[in-house]
């Protein structure tokens, strides 16, 4: 049975986007697009992420456009949603707002490694959408973050 898209509204969107912890960002590179699954936090209408400065993400997504989505499925009962952000990263390097991020929700990879760099994406662009009516995908997420 096919389900009708319904937009989400933007609080909708911010609201899936606080209660998660794992999302996918996405980038144009000289050599074609990339996308790479990331650990984020939310903090002041801006998600954040921690990557190593040299590699691909740390190299390209500094000043570069971005975008960043989150999604959950349910093949059995064949809906889902998703949550899209388009914006430019920015790279944190001011101690003070470090700080604050540290406060409020510091990222935590889960890969190894040394991740310092903190890039910022702020939402110039927000939209989600699930399938289907008659359910809330903040009631069904399979994983939330942990206050």
């Amino acid at each position: 049975m096919a389900r009708e898209p319904i937009e989400l509204s933007t609080w909708e969107c911010e609201s899936l986007l606080r209660a998660h912890v794992v999302g996918r960002v996405a980038l144009a590179a000289p050599d074609g697009p990339y996308v790479f699954p990331v650990n984020y936090s939310v903090v002041d209408s801006t998600i954040l992420l921690r990557t190593a400065p040299y590699g691909v993400l740390g190299r390209l997504g500094r000043e570069a456009p971005l975008a960043f989505e989150i999604d959950q499925f349910d093949h059995e009962r064949q809906r889902g949603w998703s949550v899209l952000v388009r914006g430019r990263g920015e790279p944190v390097t001011d101690p003070a707002e470090i700080a604050h991020i540290d406060r409020v929700w510091p990222p935590q990879p889960w890969a190894t490694g040394t991740r310092p760099l903190h890039i910022r994406l702020r939402w110039n662009e927000v939209s989600g959408r699930k399938l289907g009516s008659g359910w809330e995908p903040r009631d069904t997420a399979e994983t939330r973050r942990v206050v």
